[in-house]
């Protein structure tokens, strides 16, 4: 498994997991729970990540969007 991004913004987590679905690429969501850690502040990001074999069409989906995604 490789780190794609990593956001505390809700809306890119969303848009970001609906675009990979789209296209067939299975995505896992890391830390989703650490809000309740924080008081459910979101301080803390959330890291959504896929397949090693993924990771390169994953990123292209990414920067079609504009998303940033992690290096």
């Amino acid at each position: 498994m490789k780190e794609l991004l990593r956001t505390n913004d809700p809306t890119v987590i969303a848009l970001a997991t609906a675009l990979l679905d789209a296209e067939d690429i299975a995505c896992f969501r890391f830390d989703v729970n650490m809000s309740v850690l924080d008081g459910s502040l979101g301080i803390l990001p959330q890291r959504i990540m896929v397949a090693d074999s993924d990771l390169f069409m994953a990123r292209a989906v990414m920067r079609d969007a504009e998303i940033d995604v992690s290096t």
